[in-house]
């Protein structure tokens, strides 16, 4: 038997606007709000359990110590690379450097909160479909 990821949990600021930028990013809805502010997000008419980790966005007013040990690697599903990025830049996500040397086949993002994640290359099939994929 092993384990699966079944939710990641953010620390926020906003987690309202985390939701918003994420849920955007993954084609995400609100699953759950919690009492102490705490919003999850999933995939739509799937939820907990599914194939894909939820996301809970906790409220926090911690402040951020340096870089954090762990980032989101994130794939594009219905288009290329650059395609996506233009639509990630406009949901608010912005570059970041971490020391690349520009040769990298992925780019290096921060959400609104400045947390880093990294938008791949290889284009991944949609869950549930069958359509192709293309590096």
């Amino acid at each position: 038997m092993a384990c699966r990821i079944s939710e990641l949990v953010i620390d926020a600021a906003d987690p309202e606007r985390l939701a918003a930028f994420w849920g955007e990013v993954l084609g995400y809805v609100e699953l759950n709000r919690e009492d102490d502010g705490s919003i999850e997000i999933g995939p739509p008419g799937i939820g907990f359990g599914g194939p894909q980790p939820t996301l809970i966005l906790s409220p926090s007013s911690d402040p951020r110590r340096g870089k954090l040990p762990l980032h989101i690697d994130v794939n594009p599903t219905d288009r290329d690379q650059e395609a996506e990025l233009e639509r990630l830049l406009a949901l608010g996500a912005r570059p970041a450097d971490v020391g690349q040397t520009g040769t990298e086949n992925w780019h290096v993002l921060i959400d609104p909160e400045g947390n880093e994640f990294c938008l791949l290359r290889t284009r991944l099939r949609p869950l549930g479909t069958d359509a192709p994929t293309e590096a």
